[in-house]
Order: C-alpha cells, then structure tokens, then sequence
C-alpha cells in the first residue's frame, strides 16, 4: 500500500498487479502526478501472488482502503492528470461513475488490436470506474469465483444496478489503456475465458442478454458442427469451408494484411468456433447452467 500524509484521503485507487513491473511503474508516475493533492488520495497496489485473478485482488484493495470513495484502474493503465478530480465531481450524485476509455491503435490494426479497442465501447469497465464504498459492501464487491480478466466488472455492474445504485458517467474521466502486444495465436487462448459467460449468464440471465449478447454465436456452432459432420459425410466439410472462410475475410476487414497476420487469421479462424463451442459446454457443465 502507498499512502501518503497522515490526513484520511477522500479516495482510494486500487491497482491490481500481475507480474508487471514495467507497466506498474508507468501506472503509478500517472497516479502520483495527479491534480488532486496527493494527500487527499492513496494508492492501494495489491498481487496477485497466487494467480487468483483481478475479482479477488480488487476485493482485498477496496476493503483495505481508508476513503469512502474507491477508484479502480489497472497497472497496465496510464490515467489522465485530472481522472481523479473529475471522477470526484461526477460522483457527488452518483454512487457509481464510468470513466472513458481510450486505447490508441495503429492505423492498420491487427485482428487481436481491433478487437481489445472494443473495451472503448463497453459499458462499464474497471479499468476506469469509481465507487462508494459503501456501495460496494452492500453488493458484496466483485464475484471472486471469476477467476480471470473476464466479465468480473460485467457481474460488478448487474449487481450494482440489481441494487438500485445510481450510475453515472464522466467521459471528462480519461483513463489511456495502451493495447499490450499480443502473441501469435492470443486469440486462441482468449477463448477460455468464454467459460464464465456461464456463470454471468446464470447470475443476471435478463441482463446478460440486454447488454452483453442478446443472441447466441449461432455461426459458431454451425461451423463446429460442419466440421463435425465432416467426418461422416465430407461434402458437408465444403459448407464448413464457406463459413470458415467468411469468417477470415470478417476478421481481415479493415485489418493488417501482412502475409504473417493473414495466416495467423487463416489457422486461427479454423480452431476458434471448436474452442469457443468447448469452453462455452465446459462453461455450463461447471456452473450447471443452459447457455448458448
């Protein structure tokens, strides 16, 4: 924990860690160079030493926190100078305000690039989100059993709003979130985390579909089941190629042609709608749930 003064801070800014020095180092020059006094805030760090994810780093920062307002943000995250005073003033009528998210890309992103700027665009998001703490208590923080980056803010968020919380929003609350290299075939190992979509969906069904997917992947599995049934009459692996193929060329549209890219696209579109369709069954055995 880094604090400073010995006055109570009127916030708390929890950044959980992951093995990121570089980055931390970066996220905490943002945070010390705030326009807020510095005594007026601290800055909570925690570890996530044994890898039990953001949701259960995040609950040991807030609830170790001295301020009755919490700010999240990630140590891989460069606020604004001014996040922590406009979030201040958005919150006064608020028990919960999203900030604005912006994450430069090149100007011919790769596939994976395009894809992480869609955070911009989500609804809330703790990267960027300030909270009462007694707001927080009420709800019981964030869900721990979302053990990885992945729909733990989405739960936080239903759950505020099952709570009645007032939600508002601050785009002047800039927090840049700088899109880390990927490597070859990270959208391969995204897909895991589909898993816990179950688990959201089983907790808010009424609003996972308003806000999140209203309807299945249904060309997900219309591929995984051509290449299934491929192997017991392969003409039909020809309607698996058409749909594999415009699948490549969606993923391709409006990003990098370079010949690497292209076949980074081309293997990874043939093994992403199986591991979807896998982590998705693996998702509703674990939480016991029917989920498309």
């Amino acid at each position: 924990m880094l604090a400073a003064g010995w006055m109570t801070p009127i916030v708390s800014v929890v950044v959980p860690t992951c093995g990121r020095p570089e980055l931390l180092a970066r996220c905490l020059a943002a945070l010390e160079s705030q326009t807020l006094p510095r005594e007026r805030y601290e800055i909570i760090v925690i570890e996530d030493r044994k890898r039990e994810g953001p949701a259960t780093a995040r609950n040991r920062g807030w609830r170790a926190a001295r301020a009755p307002i919490i700010a999240f943000t990630d140590d891989d995250c460069v606020p604004d100078k001014a996040w922590l005073e406009r979030g201040l003033e958005a919150i006064r009528d608020h028990d919960v305000v999203c900030g604005r998210i912006v994450m430069p890309l090149p100007p011919v992103p790769t596939d994976y690039e395009r894809d992480a700027q869609g955070l911009e665009r989500a609804e809330f998001v703790t990267a960027n989100c300030f909270c009462r703490k007694s707001m927080l208590e009420r709800v019981g923080g964030f869900d721990e059993r979302f053990r990885l980056a992945w729909r733990e803010d989405s739960d936080l968020h239903f759950s505020l709003i099952a709570a009645g919380a007032r939600i508002g929003r601050e785009p002047r609350a800039v927090v840049v979130h700088p899109v880390r290299p990927g490597r070859w075939g990270e959208s391969l190992r995204q897909q895991k985390k589909v898993m816990f979509d179950a688990l959201l969906f089983r907790k808010h069904r009424r609003l996972y579909r308003e806000r999140i997917r209203a309807t299945p992947r249904w060309d997900y599995y219309a591929i995984t089941t051509a290449l299934v049934c491929g192997f017991v009459f392969p003409p039909v692996w020809i309607f698996w190629g058409l749909l594999t193929a415009r699948f490549v060329w969606h993923r391709l549209r409006g990003t990098s042609h370079a010949p690497a890219h292209v076949l980074e696209m081309i293997a990874t579109s043939i093994a992403i709608p199986p591991l979807a369709v896998f982590w998705r069954l693996a998702g509703m055995l674990r939480w016991r749930v029917a989920f498309a």
